[in-house]
């Protein structure tokens, strides 16, 4: 890119301005997959499109729109953050979504088991086991970019895993039903937030949070990617699969008549798979 973006001056998510960083894009296009000359071709093709104040949220979509052209598989990857954010509305779809992460992990899960507490019942969204030692995981899904789970998130699981830690099996004797509580986020955790968890000793996953084995290192190194990444569906086609209780890529490989059913037509259902098969066929499914 020309001289000209080294001052250019955009807003981010937050509402913060900040200078443009050409670095930090290359990085981002480099993680999506994009080869040196494909990031190249994105730079030069955005380059004139960009003014001062422009939006990082618009420099995305642009991005996005010649990475489409260009390479979907790389498209999708690349839109893994906005992809996981349309996952809702509900918080199912992202709950499953974790928890196909952490069957990965070894961890037997179950989503949406109501618990008797010492005070109250409980929901909690994924209960998951491995080695003898049961986790309480609580999601927190968010569907607005820039949005924190601040410190009340942490503090407000923590109160609940308290409640339901120890099970009742006879009168005054009592066992560990869970031994850890977890907060997993789509997006970021405040600063207090880390604190908190981090000192009441709770397991806290977030989008690049912690900096080894965050929500976007599961899905990058086990290629878990939702379909609503997918370049080749609409939207409407999306919530419809997403109401079948489909949720990632891998598992429309097995699934070719859901995809009939929600209207695709035989050729573009070709496209579809195509683009799956070049973001994660090569995996067991």
């Amino acid at each position: 890119m020309k001289n000209e973006t080294d001052t250019l001056e955009v807003v981010k998510s937050s509402g913060e301005k900040a200078v443009f960083s050409v670095r930090k894009l290359t990085n981002s296009l480099r993680r999506s997959g994009a080869d040196p000359a494909l990031i190249d071709t994105v730079l030069q093709q955005l380059e004139p499109t960009l003014y001062e104040g422009i939006t990082t949220k618009e420099i995305y979509r642009k991005a996005f729109s010649i990475l489409k052209k260009l390479s979907r598989a790389t498209a999708a990857r690349y839109s893994l953050k906005e992809g996981i954010m349309q996952l809702g509305p509900t918080g199912f779809p992202f709950e499953k979504f974790v928890a196909e992460i952490l069957k990965t992990q070894g961890y037997h899960t179950r989503i949406g088991v109501f618990i008797d507490g010492h005070c109250v019942r409980h929901e909690i969204d994924i209960i998951a086991q491995k080695e003898g030692i049961t986790h309480m995981i609580e999601c927190k899904f968010h569907n607005q970019s820039g949005t924190k789970s601040d410190v009340k998130i942490p503090m407000y699981i923590h109160s609940r895993f308290k409640d339901v830690e120890n099970e009742q099996v006879a009168e005054n004797t009592f066992e560990v039903r869970f031994h850890q509580g977890w907060v997993v986020t789509n997006t970021r955790f405040t600063d207090d937030a880390v604190k908190y968890g981090t000192c009441m000793n709770m397991h806290l996953m977030g989008w690049d949070f912690p900096a080894k084995g965050s929500l976007k290192d599961y899905v990058n190194s086990f290629e878990l990617y939702p379909l609503t990444c997918l370049t080749s569906l609409t939207h409407a086609e999306k919530q419809l699969l997403l109401a079948h209780k489909l949720v990632l890529c891998k598992e429309l490989l097995h699934n070719r008549q859901v995809l009939l059913q929600a209207g695709l037509k035989p050729h573009l259902l070709e496209n579809v798979l195509k683009e799956v098969k070049s973001l994660c066929g090569h995996l067991p499914a």
